[in-house]
């Protein structure tokens, strides 16, 4: 016979599947070991504010929290960021924490959202899982985040380019400025629009190769909706020659490997 349980412990269920399939250690608070794996999530974790819900460790460092909360709560989710901030900054029992911790979750199970509270301006946004310890780990030694590392993109200055017909057409230089300063300002959904014939994938790759070279970007997903175009992006890649480098961008960027996946 199932257990009856109410929506919080529904909730709290599904938030340790996903932290168990995010490969977090979900732990107790009275059996808590941190030398348990890479990543422990110990629950009802004990702070001078009361028991936070979730706090994480990696490597035995405090790193994060996560707020629990109702599957029906999934809609609203950022009125409770003040609570998940409020634990963050509190001291917690039995270890020397940094304070504020950085990485803050609210999760219904369903529906999550994360905050990085060493953002410019920190400010939550959905995630489709919780994210891996080692990922957490890699980020909390990083002096900034990826939103603080835009911050310190240099200004486009394309009269730099060594061969004429090499130069960014107005048009492209716009493309790129104007890009680089909404995601500077915090607004990542931007649209390019550019006539045909004007250079939209050459202008895609130069963005690619700063995001790269000045924000630290890790992943960029070039899509495109037929082979031709995918075969058409791979060549520009292969071919392109930043302003500031004579060697290739593949040759920069050994990760990046353009493949064409249309089927």
């Amino acid at each position: 016979m199932a257990e009856n349980k109410n929506p919080e412990q529904i909730a709290r269920d599904h938030i340790d599947e996903l932290l168990r399939q995010s490969g977090w250690k979900v732990q107790s608070v009275n059996k808590i070991d941190l030398n348990d794996g890479i990543g422990q999530a110990v629950r009802e974790y004990q702070t001078d504010v009361g028991p936070a819900d979730y706090v994480l460790f990696v490597h035995k460092k405090a790193v994060g929290v996560i707020e629990a909360k109702r599957e029906e709560e999934g809609q609203r989710l950022t009125i409770h960021e003040s609570q998940t901030e409020a634990y963050a900054a509190a001291k917690l029992k039995w270890v020397n924490n940094k304070v504020p911790l950085p990485f803050l979750y609210e999760s219904t199970g369903v529906i999550t959202r994360f905050t990085d509270q060493r953002d410019p301006k920190p400010r939550s946004h959905e995630v489709f899982t919780l994210h891996r310890p080692e990922t957490l780990h890699e980020w909390y030694f990083q002096e900034k985040s990826l939103r603080g590392r835009l911050q310190q993109i240099p200004p486009l200055n394309p009269r730099k380019l060594p061969a004429k017909d090499m130069k960014l057409r107005d048009c492209q230089e716009v493309a790129v400025v104007n890009m680089e300063t909404s995601l500077k300002a915090g607004r990542p959904r931007a649209l390019i629009q550019m006539a045909t014939g004007s250079g939209k994938t050459y202008t895609t790759i130069t963005l690619i190769y700063r995001l790269l070279k000045y924000a630290g970007a890790k992943r960029i997903l070039f899509l495109v909706d037929t082979k031709n175009l995918g075969e058409q992006a791979e060549q520009e890649m292969m071919s392109f020659v930043p302003s500031d480098d004579n060697r290739k961008f593949t040759e920069l960027y050994k990760r990046v490997q353009p493949r064409t996946g249309c089927r």
